[in-house]
């Protein structure tokens, strides 16, 4: 912020141009305010960025699984409605992790209140719910159990 001074006229006499100056006097804050500003503004750029990632994933990844699925379908392939959701909810999985690291990243990193910390846990805890959710969805068990020898969609 910067503050404009005018020297006040003598009195009874013209003023030259030169004596018209103006003075500008910064008033600024200090430089570790600015340089904290800076980084908090960083981070919350780089959260952004990672949240805008997670969210061409979704989009591009459950365009890319419309397509492969329209593809086995003229070619008549068998299961491929379970093909699509498996490869939908893979994406959307994937998407998600990128949205909760991005959340982390704003809310922790940068200047964190009870509030916003409080707000964050709330979020991770739907999309941890979700993630198991489509992981279930999607493998046919919880996270923590051992991978059979086949696949859900082989079992019979």
């Amino acid at each position: 912020m910067s503050l404009r001074a005018v020297d006040p006229p003598l009195s009874g006499c013209a003023k030259s141009e030169s004596e018209s100056e103006e003075h500008t006097v910064h008033v600024g804050r200090a430089e570790s305010t600015g340089s904290q500003m800076d980084f908090n503004g960083v981070i919350e750029k780089i959260g952004m960025t990672i949240d805008g990632v997670g969210v061409a994933v979704i989009v591009i990844g459950a365009a890319y699984a419309f397509v492969l699925a329209a593809m086995r379908l003229i070619r008549r392939e068998a299961n491929v409605y379970r093909a699509f959701r498996q490869q939908l909810g893979q994406v959307i999985l994937l998407g998600l992790e990128l949205l909760v690291a991005g959340d982390i990243v704003k809310t922790v990193a940068a200047q964190p209140t009870l509030t916003s910390v409080a707000i964050l846990g709330g979020i991770v805890i739907i999309r941890t719910f979700l993630s198991f959710s489509l992981e279930v969805e999607v493998d046919g068990r919880w996270p923590w159990q051992k991978r059979t020898s086949l696949p859900p969609a082989d079992r019979g």
